[in-house]
């Protein structure tokens, strides 16, 4: 039994990895051509632009923001800003539950620290607590227990798109790596996201930069319909 589940968690993260690779490539749109003089002022390659999502620790917003780590102490915004977004996610204190998870799907932390240009909506600590309630500790032991499940839930937290909050907001929607939809409303300041069965969070503390990823640490973790 044991040898099947890791044999299925491990084709699990095979087709996430392969929808990470095609999403990023198909939905980034191609550069348009230049339509100034040759002698015009371009863009330097790899400078940031409005749209691209990327972000800096001083735009970073909310609530939560307060309680992280402050200055260059692991767990800062500083501090995160220079790692790949699961490494990030492992040495912030308000995600400890998050880094288990990701850390029970085989591969996972390594495909998504490998990826370019991605959001991921971060449940709490305490969103994963209001989980627990909800499902009760049977359900909520078998899921974390569960790798398969396990990578299909945190895909659904996955976008394979690099977005800052202004960007969710105008996009209104976004394709996550399951296939599902997750709905965005509010504002810039104060973004709400609504998973495929209704469940809406809040962010606590967004535009959080990552060497690869913008992450939105949320206070649900969001499913999609059905």
């Amino acid at each position: 039994m044991r040898q099947t589940r890791r044999l299925a968690a491990l084709a699990a993260m095979t087709v996430l990895a392969v929808a990470l690779a095609g999403c990023s490539a198909s939905e980034v749109p191609p550069t348009p051509a230049p339509t100034s003089a040759p002698d015009a002022a371009a863009p330097t390659s790899g400078v940031a632009t409005a749209d691209d999502g990327v972000t800096t620790v001083d735009e970073a917003f909310g609530p939560g923001c307060s309680t992280l780590p402050q200055g260059d102490a692991p767990g800062s915004a500083a501090a995160m800003a220079g790692l790949p977004v699961a490494a990030a996610v492992g040495s912030n204190p308000s995600l400890t539950t998050l880094a288990r998870a990701i850390s029970a799907v085989p591969g996972l932390a390594e495909t998504l620290n490998a990826q370019q240009d991605v959001t991921l909506f971060a449940p709490s600590n305490a969103a994963f607590d209001a989980t627990r309630s909800a499902l009760g500790d049977e359900a909520y032991n078998a899921l974390m227990d569960d790798p398969q499940q396990l990578s299909t839930l945190l895909s659904y937290h996955v976008v394979a798109q690099r977005f800052d909050a202004a960007g969710l907001v105008r996009a209104g929607t976004t394709t996550e790596l399951t296939g599902g939809e997750i709905t965005i409303g509010g504002t810039a300041e104060a973004p709400t996201l609504t998973g495929g069965d209704g469940t809406q969070a809040t962010v606590l503390c967004g535009d959080l930069p990552t060497k690869n990823a913008t992450l939105f640490v949320i206070d649900k973790v969001l499913r999609p319909a059905g």
